[in-house]
């Protein structure tokens, strides 16, 4: 497959995008070539001008869930905070009740629905945490679930345990026991199972501070696997340090960071992944510490943080223009959000980027440039989807 005559956001380090008018080769589910136009072998197809950026990243959902809670943004409407609604038997935990009681093909038909959405605007690749079972076996039920979705759509998935998401009413006021006698023997089953890509963890006041987190993360040391983290979203208990740590891949939302867990961050190699579905939802004040970031060279991603409570959010384009306007993100960071460092955040080495070797996962817009896809709101401006080479 040849694609000529187009506008290319190859995403390399360099100049703004980098930016060029040329063709993409590519051959075997690989891109072969990609340079400037005059170079171009002859024949291919002319995309008049079109942009093709890599195929768009999710790195933060959790699409696998039971339920709604339209009832619970109600209570929000009307004044109670998203503490509140947790502590009072709602939030997470009642996202736990439905999911238990679903079956994997009723958890799988309400993902894909999600994760149609996402494709729809040119996603290739995207995380699935699990997170709302929090007993072994709804959490393995979820991850079984999140894998199988590969098997359902032309779309990468990467895994990510998150047993120590909440704590269960059966546990209430015995976080460390749920730790011991649920989160780690579960961990270690799907580990078994081969349904775990990565370690994820609640690190806040309303679910587990730091010790516990440490616990978890020391198994997931054990086990080979990488680390994650929600952290600083609502108060800073040192969650973004603590990943920093562990060398995480990622430390998300991190609204209420400092300059001190940026350049923890920075010194680490780990993504800082913004999630502003969840701010502007939740109705925060507290921006992330975007400058700090970027004074320190933290690489920030941007993503849905598709779930059913905090950020009922299924489109990545969106989330772009919500990481411009609510963070003051430039069209570029946000382009650069859902691509290359999407990727790193996911630890994908093979994607993210145009350029010869890498999987061909591309997104061709009917668009002029980049920062279009960041302008438009509920607009949705995909011309073609191309995966693993195939259109």
């Amino acid at each position: 497959m040849l694609l000529r005559n187009a506008t290319i956001a190859t995403m390399q380090p360099g100049a703004p995008y980098g930016l060029l008018h040329g063709a993409v080769l590519i051959e075997d589910g690989l891109i072969k070539w990609a340079g400037p136009e005059a170079d171009a072998p002859e024949g291919g197809e002319d995309m008049a001008g079109r942009l093709i950026t890599p195929a768009l990243i999710d790195c933060h959902t959790h699409v696998v869930f039971g339920g709604n809670r339209a009832a619970e943004f109600e209570m929000r409407l009307k004044g109670a905070s998203y503490e509140e609604v947790a502590r009072a038997g709602g939030g997470i935990v009642s996202t736990v009740t439905a999911t238990r009681a679903a079956s994997e093909a009723e958890l799988l038909a309400g993902a894909l629905t999600r994760v149609d959405a996402l494709i729809r605007e040119g996603v290739s690749a995207i995380e699935v945490k699990s997170g709302y079972g929090l007993d072994r076996e709804t959490e393995l039920k979820m991850l079984r679930v999140a894998r199988a979705i590969e098997g359902e759509r032309r779309v990468r998935v990467r895994t990510s345990f998150l047993g120590a998401h909440a704590v269960p009413g059966e546990y209430q006021g015995r976080a460390d026991a749920y730790i011991d006698e649920v989160c780690l023997p579960a961990l270690e089953a799907a580990a078994a199972e081969g349904l775990v890509d990565a370690v994820d963890g609640f690190c806040e006041g309303i679910a587990f501070d730091t010790a516990q987190i440490e616990r978890v993360f020391q198994r997931a040391k054990t086990l080979g696997l990488p680390v994650k983290l929600h952290a600083e979203q609502l108060s800073n208990i040192g969650g973004t340090r603590l990943a920093a740590q562990y060398g995480a891949l990622s430390a998300d939302h991190v609204e209420y960071a400092d300059a001190a867990d940026a350049k923890a961050l920075a010194d680490a190699g780990s993504v800082a992944v913004l999630l502003p579905g969840a701010f502007y939802t939740l109705h925060e004040t507290q921006a992330p510490p975007v400058q700090a970031f970027r004074d320190h060279m933290v690489p920030l991603a941007l993503a849905t943080d598709c779930n059913p409570g905090s950020s009922p959010l299924a489109s990545l384009l969106l989330t772009m223009n919500m990481g411009c306007t609510l963070f003051r993100l430039t069209p570029e960071e946000a382009l650069a959000g859902v691509t290359c460092l999407a990727a790193r955040a996911l630890g994908l080495k093979d994607t993210g980027v145009i350029e010869a070797g890498k999987r061909a996962d591309l997104a061709v817009w009917d668009v002029a440039h980049p920062a279009e896809l960041s302008y438009r709101i509920g607009f949705n401006p995909l011309y073609r989807r191309i995966f693993g080479g195939e259109a």
